[in-house]
């Protein structure tokens, strides 16, 4: 029994079992009558809706604002929080509020969630973390109260503000609206919110302390140091943006932006080139995009957010690692190095399995979707996928139509990419070597 329980509470089983733990009782509470507004909700569908809002993906098989009561929409904005946090946050502190001890494991699970180092003082870290989040969501529902309230009464101005601040923030995607942003797409005032809401929430929460800190230091008059990561994640993110938006203008220029004001045009980018990072809103018809930009949102969604954040992907830094190493090799660097720093083999490594692992799940997440349904075309099908793992939330409209096998193909790729396929892997593989031998060493032709 004891080595069970060891087992069990290893720290990355212990994160993939508590997401595990929080779908199956959102699928449960979602099938509660009172959940809906007419019909009980197919098991099914109330199975995607838990995941979808647990790994703040934001794909939907039904009208979200419709179909679900107000316990349902309150229930799906709790499941979204959760998940955008962690489970395993949200439980440590309610144990250190409780004046309850928290476990080794825990601990370690949740600073494995929010930072690249173990650190010793957890009861800032948990409280920094629950700061930074309500603080932000906080100033994001008082900013988008000022124009919905200016359309709707008070009390509904405030719900609308309060969830889709908690949604961007978490990088849900879950929206009020059934059709997202769409009616919202000139709006300056309210794109700028969202998208600071979104980029905060997808930057992690390592960023966010080092920002804070830096601006302390500046106010002091003392010297500003970012580490390492922080640069990474700074500069992935803003050439995904700048760059993704660049495209985007050009591409939809003479094409599906073509009816849109210079002005919408830009916006739009700008917009959904946040927004495919994880966020999963839109202020365009996604399936009125020409394929070379919906492939282009799909390396985007990829991508994904940053690690310690609220997103998805294989996450910006990732991505920054791969692009570093392919540089100095082709430099002739015989260490890779980035911002006047080496990059450790171990991080090489790590990045180039998570890819691989990545994209081994979309090809064949992809292929059992176009096998089940063969009627699907593959750009369809892989946009669905990837979104998905990116816990993106973006469709090109066939999510309600697919079939009830490819909806639990993508719980279970929704599943992996909010974990993430490191963590899997580290959860449920063999945790001591298999012995201490090695054999020998032969070359393979490679390329």
């Amino acid at each position: 029994m004891n080595n069970f329980k060891k087992k069990l509470v290893h720290p990355p089983r212990l994160l993939a079992l508590s997401f595990l733990v929080a779908i199956a009782v959102g699928t449960i509470l979602l099938k509660l009558p009172f959940s809906t507004r007419s019909s009980q909700i197919p098991l099914i569908d109330a199975l995607f809706t838990s995941a979808s809002a647990i790994c703040v993906t934001g794909l939907t098989v039904v009208d979200t604002p419709t179909y679900f009561s107000s316990f349902g929409l309150g229930l799906l904005l709790l499941m979204i929080q959760l998940g955008g946090l962690g489970i395993m946050t949200f439980s440590s502190f309610i144990l250190l509020t409780a004046g309850r001890r928290v476990s080794l494991s825990d601990k370690l699970a949740v600073e494995g969630s929010f930072r690249p180092e173990p650190i010793s003082d957890f009861r800032t870290l948990l409280k920094d973390v629950f700061i930074f989040t309500f603080t932000f969501e906080l100033i994001g529902a008082l900013l988008l109260l000022v124009r919905f309230s200016s359309a709707s009464p008070l009390p509904g101005a405030i719900s609308l503000s309060v969830f889709h601040s908690i949604s961007a923030f978490c990088n849900a995607g879950f929206s009020l609206f059934s059709n997202s942003m769409i009616d919202y797409r000139g709006d300056v005032y309210l794109n700028a919110v969202m998208m600071l809401l979104i980029i905060s929430g997808g930057l992690g929460f390592f960023v966010l302390q080092e920002i804070k800190t830096a601006l302390k230091n500046t106010i002091k008059g003392e010297r500003v140091r970012f580490s390492l990561h922080t640069k990474f994640v700074a500069a992935v993110t803003l050439g995904i943006i700048v760059g993704g938006a660049v495209l985007l203008f050009l591409m939809e220029f003479n094409q599906s932006f073509r009816e849109f004001t210079l002005g919408d045009k830009i916006l739009a980018s700008i917009f959904q080139a946040v927004t495919a990072r994880t966020a999963g809103f839109n202020t365009v018809e996604i399936g009125q995009l020409s394929v070379a930009s919906l492939l282009l949102i799909i390396l985007i969604m990829f991508v994904g957010a940053s690690p310690g954040g609220t997103g998805g992907g294989v996450k910006t830094t990732t991505f920054g690692v791969v692009l570093a190493f392919l540089r100095s090799k082709i430099r002739g660097y015989e260490v890779p190095q980035v911002f006047s720093r080496a990059l450790r083999t171990e991080d090489i490594i790590k990045a180039y399995t998570l890819i691989s692992l990545a994209m081994t799940l979309v090809f064949a997440s992809t292929l059992s979707l176009l096998i089940i349904q063969p009627q699907l075309t593959l750009k369809e099908a892989l946009f669905e996928v990837v979104s998905a793992f990116g816990t993106v939330g973006l469709s090109c409209g066939i999510t309600p139509g697919l079939h009830p096998l490819n909806k639990l193909i993508l719980v279970i790729t929704m599943y992996i990419g909010r974990v993430g396929p490191l963590t899997l892997l580290y959860a449920f593989s063999r945790q001591k070597p298999a012995g201490h031998y090695q054999f020998i060493e032969e070359n393979v032709m490679v390329g």
